[in-house]
């Protein structure tokens, strides 16, 4: 399993790399190895509000920031990512998870975590229902 963690313009890691290297493949491993098997490829993004609003209004058409946002791998066999095994993307906000952290009275690090599975079930197929 492989997790490729990139930060968008002007957004700092707000933790080590091991600590969030340790959560995505939790949440990866959560149900994906099951799914898809072991070789699968999720990028996270970690992001600002304005690129969350942006993402959210170009695929999904809400003008509004979120909290995360999850994009499916490659669906096509001829597709190099689809060989690879690419789950798909998981886009999150780090101010957004900041703030709900303290609105829920919890840390930010339990955020991004129920944060980072949420969006790696999406990519599974579930939805909130």
């Amino acid at each position: 399993m492989e997790v490729v963690v990139e930060t968008a313009d002007g957004v700092e890691p707000p933790f080590e790399p091991a600590w969030f290297e340790r959560v995505a493949n939790a949440a990866v491993t959560t149900g994906a190895q099951a799914a898809v098997g072991e070789a699968v490829q999720v990028v996270f993004l970690l992001a600002d509000d304005v690129t969350l609003h942006d993402l959210n209004l170009r695929f999904r058409h809400v003008d509004e920031p979120t909290d995360v946002l999850s994009f499916e791998g490659e669906t096509e066999a001829s597709s190099p990512a689809c060989a690879m095994g690419h789950l798909g993307d998981v886009a999150l906000s780090v101010e957004r998870a900041r703030r709900q952290a303290e609105d829920y009275g919890h840390t930010f690090e339990r955020e991004v975590a129920y944060l980072l599975t949420h969006g790696v079930l999406h990519l599974l197929g579930y939805d909130h229902e």
